[in-house]
C-alpha cells in the first residue's frame, strides 16, 4: 500500500480518456476492417431496433455499405439476441454462443422479478416446453406465451414471456434485422438457427481483456455497467500483473491493455453520427469522457433514446434523418470549421445509407425490468437561413 501511495498511478484526464476510448472504438478514424471482424471486436452492436447497427458501423468502417451486415445476417454470420444488459445486440455467430452463457446468471435474476407472476411455474418444464416450440419452427413471442399458458393457464402472460426469453437463448430470425427487408420478431433458439450447440461460456478473464480493447481504458464499475454482472473485480485482480493502471482525475482507478492505443489528448477527432442506443454512451458507470457535464441526460426524453452528435469526441447534439435529409440540433455554438465538417460527414451518411426513410423503427420490447427501448424523438424544425449551401444537412435552431 505504501508503495502506492509513494508512486501514485499517472492520471488520465477527461480529454486523454475520451481519445483512448475513441480509438478503441474506431470513432478517430474510420478502420479498414471487414464488418464481421468490427462486429467482433466491438463485442456486439446494441440492436433494439433495426437500423442503428449499420448507421454504428457506417461511423467506423472506411467504405462501409448496409449490404455488408445484412450479408452477415442472411449468411447467419451475425444473429440478433439477448445479451448484454438483457438488450437486443448483434453478435457474431461465435459471440452469440458463448457471451450469451457468461451472462445467464443474469438473465436467471431477472426472472425473480416475475416471481410473483409465475406461482406454480416449474422453470425448467417452462424452458423444455418453449424450446421444444420454438425449434419445431420460429415463433412469435405471442404465439410462444399462448403455448406456455396452455400448461399454466393462472400464470401473468407477461411473466411467462419474460421467463422463456431469460431461460433460452433466443435469436430473432431473418428477415428481421436485414437492411431494406421487414420481417416480424419471430424467434428460435441459437443453437437450431445456427446449427451448433450452445459452447462453455468465453471465460471471464478472456472478456475482461476485450472488453478493455474495445472500451478502455476502464474501471471494473465500467465493465460491470457493460455486462450488467457483478463481482468482477477478482478477475481484474488476476490480471493485474499484466495491465496498465491508471486513474481519473477523480482517483478511480482504470486498467488497460499496456500496448492499446491512447492517443494524445489534443488528437483531432472529427465529427460523427451516432445512432440511438450507442454503445458509447451505454458502457461506462463514468460517462463524462464522451458526455459532458452540462450535455447530461439530453439524449434521452422519458424512455425514449436519441440519435447523437459527436464534435470534437464529445456529445454535442441531436440529429434525426428523414429521407435524404438530416436535421442537427446543436446544444451550443460551434466554430464555422466544425460546422462544415458536420455538413461534410452528414452528407456522407446519407450517400452511403440513401436507401434509408429514416432512422428509427418500433423498438422490440424488453422486460419491465430492463430500461424500455424506443425511437428518436423529432428533432425541431429546421431553420432553412443556418445553413443555406447544404440541402442535406440542415440545423435547427441552436439549443444551450
Amino acid at each position: 500500500m505504501a508503495s502506492r501511495k509513494t508512486h501514485p498511478h499517472p492520471v488520465l484526464g477527461t480529454r486523454a480518456l475520451n481519445r483512448a476510448t475513441l480509438a478503441r472504438q474506431l470513432l478517430l478514424s474510420r478502420s479498414e476492417m471487414s464488418a464481421r471482424d468490427a462486429v467482433s471486436h466491438l463485442l456486439g452492436l446494441q440492436a433494439q431496433n433495426v437500423k442503428p447497427p449499420y448507421f454504428q458501423l457506417h461511423a467506423r468502417l472506411a467504405g462501409f455499405r448496409p449490404a455488408g451486415l445484412a450479408g452477415l445476417m442472411e449468411s447467419r454470420e451475425v444473429v440478433r439476441m439477448v445479451t448484454l444488459r438483457s438488450t437486443i445486440h448483434t453478435h457474431t455467430a461465435h459471440d452469440a454462443l458463448t457471451l450469451r452463457p457468461l451472462v445467464q446468471p443474469a438473465r436467471d435474476r431477472e426472472v425473480n422479478y416475475f416471481r410473483k407472476g409465475l406461482a406454480g411455474v416449474d422453470l425448467e418444464r417452462l424452458g423444455e416446453l418453449a424450446r421444444a416450440f420454438v425449434e419445431s419452427e420460429p415463433r412469435t413471442m405471442g404465439e410462444i406465451r399462448e403455448e406456455l399458458l396452455k400448461e399454466w393457464p393462472e400464470a401473468d402472460p407477461q411473466s411467462l414471456s419474460v421467463a422463456a426469453r431469460c431461460r433460452l437463448p433466443l435469436v430473432q430470425v431473418t428477415p428481421r434485422g436485414v437492411w431494406g427487408r421487414s420481417g416480424q420478431v419471430r424467434l428460435t433458439t441459437v443453437e437450431r438457427w445456427l446449427g451448433k450447440a450452445a459452447g462453455q461460456a468465453q471465460p471471464v478473464d478472456e472478456v475482461v481483456l476485450r472488453y478493455l480493447a474495445a472500451f478502455g481504458p476502464a474501471s471494473v464499475k465500467d465493465m460491470q455497467v457493460w455486462a450488467g454482472l457483478t463481482r468482477l473485480r477478482e478477475a481484474f485482480e488476476r490480471l493485474r500483473p499484466g495491465l496498465a493502471v491508471f486513474r481519473d482525475e477523480n482517483g478511480v482507478e482504470l486498467f488497460d491493455l499496456p500496448d492499446a492505443p491512447r492517443p494524445d489528448a489534443d488528437t483531432p477527432a472529427p465529427p460523427r453520427f451516432l445512432p440511438e442506443f450507442d454503445n458509447l454512451l451505454l458502457s461506462h458507470a463514468d460517462r463524462g469522457r464522451v458526455v459532458p457535464p452540462e450535455t447530461k441526460g439530453r439524449t434521452w426524453t422519458g424512455n425514449q433514446s436519441h440519435c447523437t452528435l459527436l464534435v470534437d469526441g464529445f456529445l454535442a447534439g441531436l440529429w434525426k434523418l428523414d429521407g435524404s435529409v438530416v436535421t442537427v440540433e446543436l446544444f451550443g455554438t460551434v466554430s464555422k470549421a466544425h460546422k462544415d465538417e458536420i455538413v461534410a460527414e452528414g452528407e456522407r451518411m446519407i450517400a452511403a445509407m440513401a436507401d434509408t426513410a429514416e432512422i428509427g423503427d418500433a423498438a422490440d420490447s424488453r422486460p419491465a425490468a430492463a430500461a424500455a427501448a424506443a425511437v428518436p424523438a423529432a428533432v425541431p424544425a429546421a431553420a432553412p437561413a443556418d445553413v443555406a449551401r447544404s440541402a442535406a444537412v440542415r440545423f435547427a435552431s441552436i439549443h444551450g
